[in-house]
């Protein structure tokens, strides 16, 4: 009986680890299916917002970008690819961080791990905060999704926030954003660490994609080629009159 008993129990054991596995997929299979749900959002937003274009005013940045917690680095790189429409008011985002992620212990030198490597989407509203010439500043509030959670948050759907600075390149041919990011749960549930990462995104003015507000010349709507052939024909004839 006990032997019986004992077999029961280990049995019950392996039950227990083949649920976090299966858990994990669910999850998983969760995160894809709301990241189609927010791309499939972003394209309908963008059809209401200019019925005569898919994406007018939609610029794409690709960069490079790393993570940081408070002064000091964490250790991996960030791989960033954004879209931005509507004249830099809404950004959609992917990331891929690509090593793990260090954090030290407090009050010794040793590090321990506090992230592996994992992909994470945004979605976030931004708002102008300046112009100066070249140069806007600007920041964001929006809602980011991970692939797996850790220490540095232990939810997979988090708050997110931006601050950031955009500006022109030299020779006025690419637009760049230096942006820094917070991620984190607001302490919903702990461990709440945050993610903190700072990304650097260059667009290039290709015209695929559209072209920016500041790149277009308006046509001044009184213009009609047609009118001005007439008026100065009827004007030549008038002088030819006596």
């Amino acid at each position: 009986m006990q032997a019986v008993g004992f077999g029961h129990e280990r049995s019950r054991d392996v039950g227990e680890h083949v649920v976090p596995r299966k858990t994990r997929a669910v999850i998983a299979i969760f995160i894809r299916t709301c990241a189609l749900m927010i791309l499939v959002y972003a394209a309908c937003a963008l059809q209401l917002a200019d019925a005569d274009s898919l994406c007018e005013t939609c610029e794409v940045q690709i960069g490079l970008g790393g993570t940081y917690h408070y002064w000091g680095t964490t250790g991996s790189y960030v791989l960033p690819v954004t879209v931005t429409w509507s004249e830099n008011r809404y950004e959609f985002g992917v990331f891929r961080f690509t090593n793990h992620q260090l954090l030290l212990l407090p009050g010794t030198h040793y590090d321990r791990d506090g992230a592996r490597p994992y992909w994470g989407i945004s979605l976030s509203r931004r708002f102008q905060l300046f112009e100066r010439g070249p140069v806007r500043g600007f920041f964001g509030l929006g809602l980011a999704g991970r692939s797996e959670s850790d220490i540095l948050s232990s939810t997979r759907w988090d708050f997110a926030s931006q601050l950031g600075l955009r500006f022109r390149l030299p020779g006025n041919r690419a637009i760049a954003d230096l942006t820094v990011r917070h991620w984190s749960n607001a302490g919903i549930r702990l461990p709440n660490h945050g993610q903190d990462f700072a990304t650097l995104t260059v667009q290039l003015n290709s015209g695929i994609f559209g072209v920016a507000r500041e790149d277009q010349i308006a046509i001044d709507p009184s213009l009609d080629l047609k009118r001005s052939l007439a008026a100065n024909s009827s004007a030549s004839l008038d002088e030819r009159l006596p």
